[in-house]
């Protein structure tokens, strides 16, 4: 593959930078190894670029993002920013850029590693062999759903107001990314929501129906309530394939199936847009925990959920599966190795810094592609 594939990397807040940087390590290793190389630019969001432009993303960057092939992203946010406006967060920058590159569907792997199995609060027969996807729809739902907003009220009190949305054709377009992914997985979907409740949740059960029987016979489709689905998360997780639920559950949902792994420093995502005429899809890649600003700049950040969303835009925008299973071999094999950041640090194991991590996993791509 040429140089004239695209990536715009958006470090971010708090451990962003840090473990982006080791991204940015083994991006280098494929140009140099693997003769797969990119054109790189970067950029500022969330509250360094409120800092810097006093928004949370630049119009430029949002067109940067639009016309590159995949955006990679650290993390957004951090106490000092929690006194702005709502609309200047850093959270809003995040959320802009999904709503501008229309990127609906979220996914997010849970995959326990062997060497993990005890990181996990689970007990081991509970989690070992775990590979689970969670796709969650990302640009509708309650998040961006209108009328919206705190009022006051005539006698002196206030009103908070969100609005849980959807359309059919928000819900068939996510459902039908998750019905393709399982049939290259095991086949198995189960679509969460609350239909026993939520009118929105009706309708998403007969829409997610409706795809399922004109379009993935195949597929074995099961529904289940979401309250439900969680706690099937922690009493048997390996029952489950593919789940396809809605922004707010999906929120929800994928954290708690995150802590099934032992560490949300483990957990990457990916957030795709529809494919154009030429089958490419505008999408964003990062990991799933935040800016953790307690340890930002303390070098003890676990790069390995961002190096994870590198070789998911690896598999998924540049279909280049060879080398997004080099990653995660090699991450496999340092963590049998018995290395270990703070986050997953077990008894009679190496505790090593973000950058040693890094070191480690690029020392084991030279093994692997030896």
């Amino acid at each position: 593959m040429g140089s004239n594939k695209s990536l715009l990397m958006l470090p971010g807040d708090g451990i962003g930078p840090e473990v982006m940087g080791q991204v940015r390590c083994v991006i280098d290793w494929f140009g140099d190894r693997r003769s797969v190389g990119f054109d790189i630019k970067e950029g500022l969001v969330g509250g360094c670029a409120y800092e810097a432009h006093g928004v949370a993303v630049t119009d430029e960057v949002v067109d940067d993002a639009m016309n590159a092939d995949a955006v990679l992203l650290g993390a957004v946010g951090g106490p000092q920013w929690d006194n702005l406006d709502f609309s200047l967060k850093p959270e809003r920058g995040l959320l802009r850029l999904r709503k501008d590159l229309d990127l609906f569907a979220n996914l997010r792997p849970a995959i326990c590693f062997d060497a993990l199995v005890d990181a996990s609060s689970l007990k081991p027969e509970v989690v070992r062999g775990l590979d689970i996807l969670i796709v969650r729809e990302l640009t509708g739902g309650v998040y961006f759903g209108e009328p919206r907003g705190i009022e006051n009220l005539p006698d002196g009190t206030r009103r908070g107001v969100n609005t849980q949305v959807y359309t059919s054709p928000e819900i068939e377009r996510v459902a039908k990314v998750a019905f393709e992914l399982a049939g290259k997985r095991s086949g198995k979907v189960c679509s969460a929501e609350k239909a026993n409740v939520m009118e929105s949740g009706i309708l998403w059960r007969e829409e997610v129906q409706k795809v399922h029987d004109a379009e993935f016979p195949n597929i074995e489709l099961s529904h289940m309530y979401a309250d439900n689905c969680a706690m099937q998360l922690v009493r048997a997780p390996k029952q489950f394939d593919v789940i396809v639920t809605d922004n707010l559950f999906g929120d929800m949902l994928s954290d708690e199936a995150a802590m099934l792994t032992g560490s949300l420093g483990m957990l990457p995502s990916a957030s795709l847009g529809a494919a154009d005429a030429t089958g490419r899809r505008k999408a964003l890649y990062e990991p799933v925990h935040g800016s953790a600003p307690d340890i930002a700049g303390e070098g003890v950040a676990n790069p390995i959920a961002s190096l994870l969303s590198f070789a998911m835009a690896l598999r998924y925008s540049f279909d280049l599966s060879d080398d997004a299973d080099l990653i995660e071999n090699a991450i496999k094999n340092v963590l049998e190795g018995g290395l270990r950041t703070a986050d997953i640090m077990q008894t009679g194991k190496t505790r090593v810094s973000t950058i040693v991590m890094g070191e480690a996993i690029i020392s084991e791509l030279d093994k692997l592609a030896a």
